[in-house]
């Protein structure tokens, strides 16, 4: 008899704005399976066995050696880890998708090569290719036979994807489409198999194609890019290639559909790969660190360094933090679907945390651009010599803001979804941004709280951090209505708030987690890292905040909210030099990233 499998309750997407959470309802990793760890070796193995030796080789534009690898990597069931088993997959879960693309962080222009193959170059047939198609093409691409890429942008459609002009008509016969135009930035586009196409049907019906290569489907030239070089990235010329209709995706004028949904799980795996870029590149810092000496000692005992190694891990432990609770409510979500091969309540259920995938790829690119930006300034004049990995990281990483959604355009969709969820009633933001307008008016009706447990004190803040998301977003709901999409800075600005405030709490419930399963001694440099970053976040979202605030409001209006955020931002400051060196000593003592 089967096991009765008992399921969390669902958590709403964007909910964590308005409720509080428990340590026991967050994923985190210190909860991966055995499959999960093994999946995790595998890939750290093969990266680091088959890959990285050969990096200059990938930068050379060897694609016939990029095939070998993907086919390897497909034979180790990196490939096909998300396709279902009846198509040739393996039909694991998103955690070890997750898992697979955090290691793969490891070399960033693999990365970029096997996440098209993999990722954006695959979901969109996985989720709405035909029956005909999937059986087609869907073994051969597990397989690492078929190499897939994703084609979109146009050079004069890139964040404006709707504005394509490559057009698609289908024939007299009614049995092909006919596609013309050029796409721009495609990324394995000068070896791949078969292309995901983004075209107008009659002109204005946006929909999406399977196109194999063929003569009327060629890439054009290799870019020249500043980073990422061991991957390839060319146009695709469009002149009168054939589709059959069996490799329409989807619905003719639906292609939007397609496009912007698989662009969230898109986002979030971007954003474990530059997790797996960082823990790197903090081990190469330490590594360097130690070896280096000057002034007749290694560098890595100097204060300075040791700062820098120090927030160089808290970014990456608190990113880790967030990046594996959204994974876990993304999979709960799916888990419920579990039985079900309707492969468009799939997607809704990833959908659901399209404000929070958006956090993880604008929160994870930056963190990875400030890491690896440390990390060449702790190499030193030897950072900036290809000849030592500093060089290549810092090049390698800068993409990240751009690819999957521009970071501003990430930005803005982070409460502009959290507001569609409001007004459809999803979410009851407005509520709770009504309630609080009430304790900013009343300050006595504010509770207190007088919990003494791990973290409380750095709990309340989180809590009020998130009555500051609330107050600039009601502020801005109310005042500007129906035109806040048009307000860039003011959005741009509560999505800071609200990025650090998810980090926030997001690493005070992995650290009781912790705390509550190995005891306060084990998490003691979890403690630290959670104590220094909800110090400096607090810091960083009373500025946000004043400049949101007074880009809107003025006079007693705002004399009222910014006496509200001085309430809620009042704080006692920590010794964060001390914490940030008994967290670089650790890894200073180990030789590597330890957390």
């Amino acid at each position: 008899m089967a096991a009765v499998v008992e399921r969390k309750e669902i958590i709403k997407g964007g909910s964590f704005l308005i409720e509080e959470r428990t340590p026991a309802e967050v994923f985190t990793p210190e909860d991966f399976n055995e499959e999960h760890r093994m999946i995790a070796d595998t890939t750290r193995q093969f990266m680091d066995a088959e890959v990285l030796p050969r990096v200059n080789e990938l930068e050379a534009k060897d694609w016939k050696l990029a095939r070998e690898l993907v086919k390897q990597a497909a034979d180790l069931g990196l490939v096909g880890a998300n396709i279902p088993e009846e198509y040739g997959g393996l039909g694991l879960d998103q955690t070890s998708s997750a898992l697979i693309a955090e290691n793969l962080g490891r070399s960033a222009s693999f990365a970029t090569t096997l996440g098209a193959q993999s990722g954006i170059g695959l979901a969109p047939i996985v989720y709405f290719g035909t029956e005909a198609a999937k059986k087609k093409y869907l073994p051969k691409i597990a397989a690492g036979e078929l190499i897939t890429a994703y084609a979109l942008t146009e050079a004069g459609s890139g964040s404006d994807a709707m504005a394509a002009k490559a057009t698609a008509k289908l024939s007299d016969d009614g049995k092909e489409y006919v596609l013309n135009g050029e796409k721009m930035f495609i990324t394995n586009g000068g070896f791949a198999d078969i292309y995901v196409v983004f075209a107008k049907v009659d002109g204005d019906k946006f929909t999406a194609f399977i196109v194999e290569r063929q003569e009327g489907c060629q890439p054009g030239a290799e870019e020249h890019k500043m980073g990422i070089k061991g991957s390839s990235t060319t146009p695709l010329i469009l002149a009168d290639a054939k589709c059959p209709v069996e490799n329409l995706l989807g619905e003719v004028g639906k292609g939007h559909k397609i496009a912007f949904n698989i662009l969230n799980m898109g986002r979030f795996k971007l954003g474990a790969m530059c997790l797996g870029g960082m823990k790197l590149a903090v081990t190469e810092s330490v590594k360097y660190a130690n070896e280096r000496h000057q002034f007749g000692k290694s560098i890595s005992s100097f204060g300075a360094i040791k700062h820098k190694l120090g927030e160089m891990a808290i970014r990456t432990w608190v990113g880790e933090a967030m990046t594996y609770r959204t994974m876990g409510m993304i999979e709960e979500g799916l888990g419920a679907l579990a039985d079900s091969h309707d492969m468009d309540a799939r997607l809704k259920a990833i959908e659901e945390y399209a404000a929070e995938c958006s956090i993880i790829k604008v929160a994870m690119s930056e963190y990875c651009n400030y890491i690896t930006d440390e990390m060449v300034q702790i190499f030193g004049g030897y950072g900036y010599s290809a000849d030592y990995p500093a060089e290549r990281a810092y090049r390698d990483t800068r993409i990240n803001r751009i690819f999957e959604g521009t970071n501003e355009i990430n930005r803005m969709l982070i409460p502009g979804r959290l507001m569609k969820a409001a007004m459809s009633g999803r979410l009851a933001l407005l509520p709770a941004a009504q309630g609080l307008m009430d304790e900013i008016l009343n300050p006595s009706m504010a509770s207190f709280d007088t919990d003494e447990g791990l973290l409380a004190a750095e709990q309340k803040l989180a809590t009020n951090m998130k009555k500051v998301a609330l107050m600039t977003l009601g502020t801005a709901a109310q005042k500007y209505m129906m035109g806040l999409g048009d307000q860039q800075e003011i959005l741009m600005g509560i999505a800071d708030i609200i990025m650090d405030g998810y980090a926030m709490e997001s690493a005070i419930l992995r650290t009781q987690k912790v705390a509550a399963a190995q005891g306060e001694k084990a998490a003691e440099r979890f403690i630290d890292m959670t104590r220094v970053f909800c110090n400096d976040a607090v810091e960083r979202i009373e500025m946000n905040a004043k400049n949101t605030l007074a880009a809107m409001s003025e006079g007693d209006e705002l004399r009222t909210l910014l006496a509200a955020l001085r309430r809620f931002t009042k704080m006692t400051p920590i010794n964060t030099v001390a914490a940030r060196q008994r967290i670089a000593n650790a890894m200073i003592e180990a030789n590597k990233y330890v957390y």
